[in-house]
């Protein structure tokens, strides 16, 4: 298990590591970054540095970790990229259902291939799936996202680095917003948050904001209009918030 400071999970679990840029949101990729220092440091996870690694050892790590936690599945890659076998998906699916007293978050950008292959893999209601959004160009994520078999859909709107109008919200559990942050971190305004913010209010969507961004990301904090906005899926929030503030 890794201890993470990611706002909306306690911990991260990385069965497979290494990834290929798909869409703009990827352009500073804080996950390349972060792989290409450890492949420097000696780590042999990363001995490839960002390439798709596929790490069998790691695939029973979760029962090792008796408290429950709420993880992040391949925070350092994407389980639904190409080179990722169904096969070896469905294996990670099986220790999700197995070691059930965590909850389990998986983020995509690739979400066609969620929705090619969600009628074979064996959903859970500890298991959520969540899709990737950052602009416009991307907001059809969310309607492959609708036809998937998960108990809890969610949308990552980070880095959010362009206006989204009309988001439809229908089947969508969760909405997480977050600037970019990191070198060459690209401004979000706050008309953009605030937006999606108010589509969220209007649906009865839970909504968290993740941070504001930037080079020093710090600094800049997660207050949006004057308060945090730490809203988690219904009938979630009592265990999920213990695990992350305690």
């Amino acid at each position: 298990m890794a201890r993470t400071t990611i706002e909306w999970t306690t911990s991260t679990w990385n069965p497979v590591t290494g990834c290929t840029k798909t869409s703009a949101g990827c352009q500073h990729c804080y996950a390349e970054r972060l792989a290409n220092r450890l492949m420097r440091m000696g780590n042999p996870s990363y001995a490839a540095g960002f390439q798709v690694r596929l790490h069998e050892r790691l695939l029973n790590l979760p029962f090792m970790w008796r408290t429950p936690q709420t993880v992040f599945v391949n925070s350092m890659s994407d389980l639904f990229h190409p080179e990722v076998p169904v096969s070896f998906i469905n294996r990670v699916f099986t220790t999700m259902r197995s070691a059930d007293w965590h909850q389990y978050q998986i983020l995509t950008k690739r979400s066609e291939r969620v929705a090619e292959l969600s009628p074979r893999l064996d959903w859970a209601p500890n298991i959520w799936m969540g899709v990737s959004i950052e602009n416009q160009d991307y907001v059809f994520r969310a309607e492959h996202l609708r036809h998937i078999n998960a108990a809890v859909k969610f949308l990552s709107i980070e880095p959010l680095i362009g206006p989204i109008s009309d988001l439809n919200l229908t089947g969508i559990d969760w909405v997480i917003v977050g600037g970019e942050s990191g070198p060459g971190a690209r401004t979000m305004k706050p008309e953009w948050a605030r937006s999606i913010r108010d589509a969220c209010q209007n649906a009865g969507v839970p909504f968290f904001f993740k941070q504001w961004g930037g080079v020093n990301k710090k600094k800049n904090g997660r207050l949006l209009d004057n308060r945090t906005w730490n809203e988690m899926p219904h009938g979630t929030e009592a265990r999920t918030l213990t695990l992350l503030f305690s």
